[in-house]
């Protein structure tokens, strides 16, 4: 029996370059927490956050890194900007391929009186530009949200052309870039993003329980928590300045340790060495799946438009079954279901039994991926048999 192969980057990727661990480590044996002391180990972990913060800006080519506020994931990141943002009244457009972590806020603050207008993609999961600038402007629009790729099938959404048209309209823009940091070059100066969140734990090769939310000069949010910053502290306001304005709570600081150390990690290796070691693991498996009979492959016809997400099926098999057979008798793990993403299946009529989702990352060797397509294409031909 082989050793156990990792298809679930999408969810969380692995392993972590040996630096995060280390760095994680090094942090938890040197304690204190960050702002919240002036004694010398106090201030070591405040540099360290700080130094993390510049990372970012480095990575992402923001011209500010006080900008970027530290969360737990990119969920909070995603609450804090849309709660913190729209107020009854405003008009939202998004897209009908959205994660739970926007739609379920934007349902929430549909009962406060936001209007929420979803737009719908094409058959590929690609939701054209030209519609996405037609719903804005058939009424004020405050912000425009999305995702930068799908993560049910990799589909990359068209935020290019996108963020310098809601500069020039006044509409607000929002990128969730769950599945697209640190698997593509993002340049938030040619992006004009307003509002960006991430995760630390996917394509940044960060630890679990670290994650951003960018905020653009001058826009103002209204806290989601209130608390301790470490600052201010006469005050029982929260302090109008960036990042402690939404960053309240003793922060991970083992969990930053660690993202700093992925960041260095991506940066000394290239996210275009990145980009194009998972161009050629997505290449790989979409020729592999698709010639095995029985299978069904979602999404964009060609690699090159798609991030590393790929959904299928087996003809009359419940993707759960498909999903169990590969972990116990191969020791694959991959996801199944609907991925937090139920619009994105109601769209190519894989609602509510979902899909099979592979999703490969930096350390994916092609030998893994030849054992994954060895035991689909078995599992194929055993049901076929029956």
């Amino acid at each position: 029996m082989h050793e156990l192969i990792y298809l679930d980057n999408a969810a969380t990727s692995h392993p972590k370059p040996e630096a995060v661990y280390l760095a994680m480590d090094a942090a938890l044996r040197r304690g204190a927490s960050p702002g919240r002391g002036g004694h010398q180990q106090a201030l070591s972990a405040e540099r360290m956050v700080f130094e993390a913060r510049e990372a970012l800006a480095d990575f992402f080519n923001a011209d500010n890194s006080e900008q970027f506020v530290f969360t737990p994931n990119a969920t909070l990141a995603i609450n804090l900007a849309l709660f913190g943002l729209l107020l009854p009244g405003d008009r939202v457009v998004t897209t009908c391929q959205e994660h739970n972590a926007v739609s379920r806020p934007l349902r929430a603050l549909q009962d406060r009186g936001v209007s929420v207008v979803k737009v719908p993609a094409g058959e590929d999961g690609v939701v054209s530009a030209a519609a996405l600038k037609q719903a804005c402007l058939q009424d004020k629009t405050r912000l425009l949200v999305m995702n930068h790729c799908s993560n049910v099938y990799g589909a990359f959404q068209p935020v290019e052309d996108l963020g310098p048209w809601c500069r020039e309209q006044g509409i607000l823009f929002m990128v969730d870039g769950s599945q697209s940091a640190g698997c593509l070059p993002i340049d938030f100066q040619a992006l004009q993003v307003d509002l960006f969140a991430a995760p630390g734990h996917k394509g940044l090769l960060g630890p679990q329980g670290t994650g951003f939310l960018y905020v653009r000069k001058g826009l103002q949010l209204t806290p989601l928590i209130y608390g301790g910053t470490g600052g201010s502290s006469h005050s029982d306001l929260p302090p109008e300045h960036f990042p402690e304005r939404l960053e309240c709570g003793t922060l991970n600081t083992p969990g930053l340790a660690g993202l700093k150390a992925a960041l260095g990690f991506l940066q000394q290796v290239g996210v275009d060495k990145v980009r194009a070691h998972e161009l050629q693991a997505i290449e790989k498996l979409l020729v592999g799946l698709r010639a095995i009979p029985g299978v069904k492959v979602y999404g964009p016809e060609s690699a090159l438009n798609r991030g590393a997400a790929i959904s299928f099926n087996l003809v009359q098999h419940d993707p759960a079954e498909v999903g169990f057979l590969l972990d116990q008798n191969h020791k694959i793990c991959l996801r199944v279901g609907l991925h937090c993403a139920p619009d994105a299946h109601r769209a190519i009529g894989t609602y509510p039994g979902g899909t099979v989702r592979v999703s490969p990352g930096y350390f994916t060797t092609q030998q893994e991926i030849d054992t994954f397509l060895a035991a689909v294409d078995a599992f194929a031909q055993k049901a076929s048999s029956r």
